[in-house]
């Protein structure tokens, strides 16, 4: 029973991998197509990578995206690290349960019900205080860092449920305040949960097509709203070389931070073993010289 359960898983896997990846690698390499037919292989070329570079349209998109998708991860990351930090460790207090639904809700109603309630909100503050004035990069960052926080929340949340508060606790003891526990011990040991929401965050926020379509005025079309209206109008080769630029630049990114998250660790490890050497030796060496006196007493 064991083989076939093991073909058949290696299968499932395989066949994921190859669903999930293949559409992937064939966008690739027919954004080296020269033809403009983006389906018909007519030989390799870079002229649509050229053609990007003059496209101030799609630049402009792009660039505003990603203002836009750093900004609300840092903000969501900020937020939503006190968020799930007070879900997990404040208990339940009064107004816990209206704490807990607004942090939530982003997750299960519509983005489509979100766009429009905060359009109606920014346009009842428009008319009554003269703020904001129009839709553009700010309304869209607001309505991305409502989307994030409650991911980010989530997060956290989990994590620092998940930690050994003997650690905190030992901090406190030996004096330091509750506000640089939580900076120099809490935070360090939930880094990784603050990466994973701020790479989380960014991608929602760069793929964001219904937010933004709501809370965009003119002069700040995000990326996905210009690669949604082109492709209506029929597929465009560039759009392939944009798609294999970003995805080059994020494979690079998660490298990097993978092997940065690596060596922190085998460094915090080393640390340790060295720290719990350390104790082992100078446990003996109190041992021998507990025996040394021992004896002497015992020749005395």
């Amino acid at each position: 029973m064991t083989k076939p359960n093991k073909f058949l898983s290696t299968s499932v896997l395989t066949f994921g991998f190859l669903f999930l990846y293949i559409p992937i690698i064939s966008l690739v390499v027919y954004s080296f197509n020269e033809s403009k037919l983006v389906t018909v292989w007519s030989g390799f070329s870079l002229k649509w990578y050229g053609a990007l570079l003059h496209d101030d349209e799609l630049l402009g998109a792009a660039w505003l995206s990603l203002k836009i998708g750093l900004l609300t991860a840092c903000a969501s990351v900020v937020i939503g690290t006190w968020s799930g930090f007070v879900l997990a460790r404040f208990g339940r207090f009064r107004g816990f349960t209206l704490f807990t639904g607004m942090i939530n809700a982003p997750l299960v109603i519509p983005e489509v019900i979100q766009g429009i309630s905060l359009l109606l909100l920014f346009v009842a503050l428009e008319q009554m205080f003269g703020w904001p004035k129009g839709r553009g990069m700010l309304t869209i960052w607001i309505g991305h860092v409502m989307l994030c926080v409650s991911y980010v929340a989530i997060i956290v949340q989990s994590r620092v449920k998940e930690l050994d508060r003997s650690l905190e606790e030992a901090a406190l003891d030996l004096g330091a305040t509750p506000f640089k526990v939580f900076f120099v011990i809490t935070l360090p040991l939930i880094s990784q949960a603050l990466l994973s929401g701020w790479l989380l965050s960014f991608t929602l926020s760069i793929d964001d097509l219904v937010l933004s379509a709501f809370l965009s005025g003119p002069g700040s079309t995000t990326l996905p709203l210009v690669v949604f209206s082109r492709v209506r109008l029929g597929l465009n080769p560039e759009m392939n070389a944009l798609a294999t630029l970003f995805i080059a630049i994020v494979t690079i990114g998660v490298i990097l931070v993978n092997a940065l998250m690596l060596g922190k660790e085998r460094r915090r490890v080393r640390d340790m073993q060295l720290a719990f050497a350390t104790a082992k030796s100078d446990m003996e060496r109190e041992a021998n010289e507990r025996t040394n006196r021992e004896e002497a007493l015992k020749a005395a």
